[in-house]
């Protein structure tokens, strides 16, 4: 469930955009403004404004946000003003070939996507940076953990919610006798597995494993990998056990400890407002007994706090 709140009566998009010139307009920029229209429009009003923007001004409202915002502010806003996939495309694209490459951030987005939404992505990272997400993948990524990501970009999945239960006990056989079982690992069965079977899957295969073998699939995975491999096979398997957990668990490391990683935490927040952020937020709570709000309001400050503020939307 999203957190987005949309005003029960909007103004056009044609009345956002001449709201937003104004907010530039002048000796400095009315970041308040900015925040209270772009934070308070789904993807669909926001492209409408882009629209409107474009054809009244003759300039890019991406770009004018860019020369007129600064800091984590603009970092967050310019993300947010696309639409999810192309987000998540932008988010790849920078994580990939930016001045600090963030292959931790890149695997997170593409081991948490379904295969659907990673087709989408994959066409949109093409058809903007005029470059295959595999080849960035290939160049920046190695060994197993490189293996991993472009076979889980490439194979087909199923999405839906049924399971064949003889498949499921093969799979955590072949998982235990892959890893614990054996002396070293056979790195080759994890990433067949976990590239090629859906969520339901094998959510299905860490239960059959934990019943079998009296060990979690979780720590199976711990054991027998390490680095960046072992980060996008625990990012697979817990966003298809728990999918909110797994972004408040996320959440909670962007912020634990001294100083913030302000670019996971921006990341997190933009890319699930409009998806999953209520649920999200009720694991955040359960799991370490403070609001998911409070949290980032402590961490943040200014504008930039009260954007990402009404990205996660009030507490119920």
């Amino acid at each position: 469930m999203a957190t987005l709140t949309v005003p029960p009566v909007l103004s056009s998009p044609r009345q956002d955009a001449i709201d937003l010139y104004k907010a530039f307009k002048g000796f400095g920029c009315d970041s308040a403004k900015v925040v209270s229209i772009l934070a308070h429009r789904d993807a669909a009003q926001r492209a409408l404004i882009q629209q409107e923007y474009r054809a009244m001004y003759s300039q890019e409202l991406i770009e004018r946000l860019s020369s007129e915002l600064s800091g984590n502010l603009k970092k967050a806003m310019l993300l947010w003003i696309h639409d999810p996939a192309a987000r998540d495309a932008t988010v790849l694209r920078q994580a990939l070939s930016g001045d600090v490459i963030d292959l931790r951030g890149a695997t997170e987005v593409i081991c948490s996507r379904t295969p659907s939404q990673i087709q989408t992505i994959k066409q949109i990272y093409h058809a903007r940076f005029r470059t295959y997400l595999e080849h960035d993948i290939n160049y920046q990524a190695s060994g197993d953990h490189q293996k991993l990501l472009l076979a889980y970009i490439t194979r087909p999945r199923y999405e839906g919610p049924e399971v064949d239960h003889a498949m499921v006990t093969h799979d955590a056989k072949h998982l235990y006798k892959a890893g614990e079982k054996r002396f070293g690992t056979d790195e080759n069965t994890f990433i067949h597995v976990f590239s090629e079977r859906s969520s339901a899957h094998l959510a299905a295969v860490a239960r059959s494993y934990h019943q079998a073998y009296d060990n979690s699939l979780e720590k199976a995975v711990k054991g027998e990998t390490s680095g960046l491999f072992e980060f996008a096979l625990l990012t697979i398997l817990r966003c298809a056990e728990n999918p909110g957990k797994y972004f408040a668990k996320a959440l909670r490391k962007a912020m634990k400890g001294l100083g913030t990683n302000d670019t996971a935490l921006i990341r997190v927040v933009v890319t699930r407002a409009e998806i999953d952020m209520q649920y999200i937020k009720a694991e955040y709570h359960k799991k370490y007994h403070k609001q998911l709000s409070e949290a980032i309001h402590s961490e943040t400050s200014a504008h930039y706090r009260t954007f990402l503020l009404a990205l996660v939307g009030p507490n119920h």
